[in-house]
Formats: C-alpha cells, sequence, structure tokens
C-alpha cells in the first residue's frame, strides 16, 4: 500500500514537518510536474526527491555527480530502512549486473547513477525495461558554462530523457545557482512548466567572519581559531595540496587531531583520510576543495578557509558544509592579498576541456575572472559578509545581520573623506601602473627596495597616511573600488586605475563615509557558539547531552557506521530539552523514524530513564 507524504517524512525519516519549500515541491512531483528547486546546502533538498520515491510506483533514477556523494546518500537512506543502490565506476561490471538486475526486480526505490553512464547500452537497456516514476537531477548547476562546476556529462540527461518509452517527471536540485544558471537549467534540461521554489539563500545560523592574515600570521590565526573551537569537528579548506600537506603538519604537531584530502594521495589513503573525519577519530580535515561534495556530515561547527576560493559559488557551497543540522556554526574567510594572485594563476594554468570551442572557452575565462573579482569584493568589504552573499544571488538583504564578522566587529561610521582622497592622488600621482601593495607602502612612507625608486620623484602624497594601520588602508581601498571611484585590473598582479566617479572624489564634490574595521581597538573575540534551546522546551540538560553524545559513539562503533548516521547533533539536542521515556514520546523527536527507533530506541530511553532517576535522587 501506498504511503501519504506524512507518513514517509514521520515513519521513515523521523520528521514532524516539511521545511520551507520542501512540500510544495514534493506535491508537485508526486502530481507529475517538473519542478526546479534552488535550496542552500543543508536545507533539505534529498528529502524533496526521496519522499515522492518512496510514495510512487516504479523507480526513482537520481543523477549525481561524485562516487562519495552517492555512497553518503544511498548509505542514509539504508540507514533509514529504504533499500537503495548505487552505479558508478567503484563497482566491477558484475557488480553493476547484479545492481541493475535487483533494481529491475524492484529492490530498490532509488538508483543513483553517474551523468556519464546515463546513455551507455546497459544502463539505457534497465531504464527502458522499468516504469521510472521520478528522474531527478542533483547538482543541478553542473549542467551550466556559466557555473563553476559544469560538467559536460550533464548535457546527456536530456538526450537519455527523450529516449526513455515514457518521459519521467525531471525535478532539478541545486544549493547555487545565479539566475543565468537557473536559465541553463531550465533550457538544457528541457523542463517543461516546471515548479520553480527557491526558498532563499540565507542560512541564519551560520556565522560569516573574514580575518585578514598574511604570511606566517595566517598559520598563526588558524591556531588561534581552532584552540577556540577545540572538541568540534571541521574543515580547513587549502587552495592547493602543498598549502593541505603544511597546514595539516602544523596542526598535528601542534597537537590537533587532523587528517588530509586532497587529489595526490593515493585512493587507499583518502578512504581511510575520510573515514577518520567521517568517524570522527580525527574531527579536523585539511583539504583542496576535492573533498566535500560527497560528504553529508551534519555534525560539522566550522568551515575555515585557509585560501579564498575562486568564486563566490565555491565559498558558498564549501562554507555551507557547516551546521547542516540546523546547529550555530562559523564560517571563516582567512584573506591575504597573495590569495587573489594564486587565483588568477589557477584560472590562467588550468586545463581546457576537450569538448568545448576556443571560443567558449574565451567565454569562460572571461566570467571566470569576473567571478574572481566578486569574490575578492566580498573578502575586503566592509559591509555586511551576509548582506554581500544573498546579494550575489540576486536576494534582497538587509544592510546589517549582527552576525558576521563585518558587522559585529566594525566601528562607528564615520568621515574617511580625507584618507579617501589621499589614495586617488596617490594612484594617479604615480601613473595609475601599481598594485594596492605599493600604493599603501608609498602612503605610510615605507622605505624598501620597490618604493626606492620614487626616491627623486616629486610624489606629494608619500608617507601622508605613515601613522595609519596597513589593513586600514586597504580596507578602504576595497570600499573605494567596490563603490566605483577605483577600479581594479583583471590578470594575476592586478593594478589600481580611477574609476568613473573619482572626479567626484578628488573636485571635492562628494564625501565618502563608511564603518571600518578599528585597528587600535582589539575586535571582540566572537561569542563561543550555544546549543540554542527549544523555544518551548526551555534549554538542554548539559550533562545528558554529553552522555548522549557518548552514547550515539558507541551504538554507531557498535553498527560501523559514522556517528551523524546514528543521531545528528540537532535530535540529540532535543531529547536532550524534552527527555523522552516513552516509544511514542521517542517518535516525536525530529530525525527518529521507526527504522531508528527500532534499532536504537530502548537504548536511548534507557538512558533517559536512568539519568532522570537519578537526578530524582540528587
Amino acid at each position: 500500500m501506498l504511503r501519504t507524504k506524512a507518513e514517509v517524512l514521520h515513519e521513515v525519516f523521523g520528521y514532524r514537518s516539511f521545511r520551507g519549500g520542501q512540500e510544495p515541491l514534493v506535491d508537485a512531483v508526486v502530481a507529475g510536474r517538473d519542478v526546479l528547486a534552488v535550496m542552500p546546502t543543508g536545507a533539505g533538498k534529498s528529502l524533496c526527491f526521496q519522499v515522492p520515491a518512496l510514495m510512487q510506483d516504479g523507480v526513482t533514477i537520481v543523477v549525481s555527480p561524485l562516487i562519495s556523494l552517492m555512497k553518503d546518500q544511498v548509505g542514509a537512506l539504508i540507514q533509514n530502512g529504504v533499500r537503495a543502490a548505487y552505479i558508478n565506476s567503484s563497482l566491477t561490471p558484475a557488480q553493476i549486473d547484479r545492481a541493475l538486475y535487483n533494481a529491475r526486480c524492484g529492490m530498490y526505490k532509488l538508483v543513483y547513477v553517474a551523468p556519464e553512464r546515463l546513455l551507455t547500452e546497459s544502463f539505457l537497456d534497465f531504464a527502458c525495461s522499468v516504469n521510472i516514476s521520478l528522474l531527478a537531477i542533483d547538482e543541478a548547476h553542473c549542467v551550466s558554462q556559466w557555473g563553476q562546476d559544469f560538467r559536460p556529462g550533464y548535457l546527456d540527461i536530456a538526450e537519455f530523457a527523450a529516449r526513455l518509452p515514457r518521459r519521467p517527471v525531471i525535478g532539478a536540485y541545486t544549493a547555487t545557482a545565479t539566475a543565468a544558471v537557473r536559465e541553463d537549467i531550465l533550457r538544457l534540461l528541457q523542463l517543461r512548466d516546471p515548479l520553480i521554489v527557491s526558498t532563499g539563500f540565507d542560512r541564519p545560523n551560520l556565522r560569516f567572519e573574514v580575518i585578514h592574515a598574511a604570511g606566517k600570521a595566517k598559520l598563526t590565526q588558524l591556531l588561534a581559531l581552532l584552540g577556540e573551537l577545540s572538541g568540534q569537528s571541521g574543515i580547513v579548506y587549502c587552495a592547493t595540496r602543498k598549502n593541505v600537506e603544511e597546514v595539516c603538519a602544523a596542526l598535528c604537531a601542534g597537537g590537533i587531531p587532523a587528517t588530509r584530502y586532497h587529489a595526490g594521495l593515493d585512493e587507499t589513503e583518502r578512504h581511510r583520510n575520510q573515514d577518520d573525519f567521517l568517524y570522527d577519530r580525527a574531527p579536523v580535515m585539511v583539504a583542496t576543495n576535492a573533498f566535500g561534495m560527497g560528504i553529508d556530515k551534519s555534525n560539522v561547527s566550522f568551515v575555515i578557509h585557509y585560501n579564498m576560493p575562486k568564486d563566490m559559488e565555491s565559498y558558498y557551497q564549501e562554507a555551507g558544509r557547516a551546521g547542516r543540522d540546523g546547529s550555530d556554526a562559523r564560517c571563516v574567510l582567512l584573506y591575504a592579498p597573495a590569495d587573489v594572485r594564486l587565483n588568477q594563476f589557477l584560472i590562467e594554468r588550468s586545463e581546457p576541456n576537450e569538448d568545448i570551442s576556443p571560443g567558449t572557452r574565451a567565454i569562460l575565462r572571461e566570467r571566470e575572472e569576473e567571478r574572481l573579482r566578486q569574490m575578492t569584493f566580498y573578502a575586503t568589504t566592509p559591509d555586511c559578509l551576509r548582506g554581500f552573499i544573498l546579494r550575489y544571488f540576486g536576494e534582497r538583504a538587509p544592510v546589517r545581520c549582527e552576525n558576521c564578522s563585518n558587522c559585529l566587529n566594525v566601528g562607528e561610521e564615520s568621515d574617511v573623506t580625507d584618507e579617501a582622497r589621499l589614495i586617488l592622488r596617490c594612484v594617479a600621482q604615480t601613473g595609475e601602473r601599481y598594485g594596492a601593495g605599493m600604493i599603501v607602502n608609498l602612503l605610510r612612507g615605507t622605505r624598501d627596495e620597490r618604493t626606492a625608486r620614487f626616491d627623486d620623484v616629486d610624489l606629494p602624497v608619500m608617507g601622508k597616511l605613515h601613522d595609519t594601520d596597513a589593513a586600514r588602508i586597504r580596507e578602504l581601498i576595497a570600499l573605494l573600488v567596490s563603490a566605483g571611484f577605483l577600479t581594479r585590473t583583471a590578470g594575476e598582479y592586478p593594478v589600481l586605475q580611477l574609476g568613473s566617479r573619482s572626479d567626484e572624489l578628488l573636485t571635492g564634490s562628494r564625501r565618502v563615509t563608511a564603518r571600518l574595521r578599528t585597528p587600535a581597538k582589539k575586535a571582540e573575540k566572537p561569542q563561543k557558539l550555544s546549543k540554542t534551546p527549544l523555544a518551548d522546551a526551555g534549554p538542554p540538560d548539559e550533562a545528558l547531552y554529553e552522555a548522549l553524545r557518548r552514547l550515539r559513539s558507541q551504538l554507531a562503533d557498535k553498527a560501523s557506521v559514522p556517528a551523524y548516521a546514528v543521531f545528528t547533533n540537532a535530535t540529540l539536542l532535543e531529547l536532550a530539552v524534552r527527555k523522552p521515556t516513552t516509544r511514542e514520546a521517542l517518535l516525536m523527536i525530529n530525525g527518529i523514524g521507526q527504522t531508528k527507533c527500532d534499532r536504537w530506541g530502548k537504548d536511548i530511553l534507557a538512558l533517559i530513564r536512568a539519568h532522570t532517576a537519578g537526578q530524582g535522587k540528587a
């Protein structure tokens, strides 16, 4: 007998209600309508196709870009009592044949597959022989050449759907899609009158922070941050394999249990290190962007970028791997100007895709460079970071969110016209031929080999800001660029030039005010994360929460699964607040469905009863 959406949601996945945007997407798919879902990481996109898959006859095909992503989602489904399988290159031909045979026999409700396998003879033969109720496209932005993760194999999806005996409902799901990418998804996947749901990119539980740190100061800052975050699980992203090796070695030498992940490691070590992170044996993962898309680890409490990524899409996707269970989390970018040069170098040295024409490659290069400029603006803006992110993705944003480093740590708004005018004059007097570093040194009167060339040149602005912190001048430069008073050229060594609005400032017809960080006063250290209490039930029992964490680790070890696959931190928190003592009450906890209740309910209830009884005796 087919189940209702409420029954599937509660009995299988353990949730009493849908999150924003999920229910209309489920209803549309069940009604036979195509959908496009744009929902941030952690918003529950997978439930939007998994729930209708379990409500309907037939098989749901899920197109997914990464082996690790498939394994993680299939593993999570199995823990919830759902039979599912994946077809990818990690399986032998015999294993693939067996999986397809089982799927033909109705053993699996969901089959995950890489896009490149869709048009193979064996998979097409299977797909044409079964009733496909839904074709779900995960990470749908990979179909677009406007996106940062373009994958040519995604262009085969429309042909695959056309070659089926009956076109199934098609659902496209993504976390990062600008307006141009959304148009590409609609056109290239040939969606028909789709319901389009965009729940917004805001993740209120994430605190965004940018810390300016260059050279050796960056590693010192990272160690200090990890000291604040001791005992929590998180990811440190680096731009290169070399940085991964150096940072991981430094963390381990400093007594921080860390492991590493990048494409230069052999497959055996990558799997071992990934498992150490998933099972919390090494709670800190130092990695390149090769790590993460397929990791649905819900108890990641922080993501730190040791180097600035190439674009906002990548940054938001990677940072969004923190706080997936709704708990408070920190997303920190450690920025240095050298990060811009490194990314420009990586863009210029990137291997061109052989399936793309030279003209298209040139267009893609221009788009990459524009995305890098936007990422640099984010790293240097004095304005609200959350607001910058939301505006980038085409959403309205508050002037201040009061939960990012710029809103929390900036000073009072002040007039910075005189300093700004000196910066513009310095750029003009040096012939618009130098980058920010030289301008800063000249204004501060720094004597070095580079500024020595101006010893015999009449430079009225030389040393005019000698008492001003270099970081403040850089911040002012970033402000002037973002406001159009200055421009910054592309290339590995960007140069500052006067912008279209520079005359307004130089002639005195315009004044500039801004909220800048105050280097003379040490920024207040961000408050440590607190476990958010449930509004209707008061604060959590801390001792019980810790006891539940220990029990979860024991249950996970016994089942040979990661701790978060047993229960998320958010579920443990709710248990520590509500303290259920009956099976019926346990099933009302978010994240506990029938299968998990049957498997681990007795242990959880026994612990809570014993803890409650102990409190009564005390």
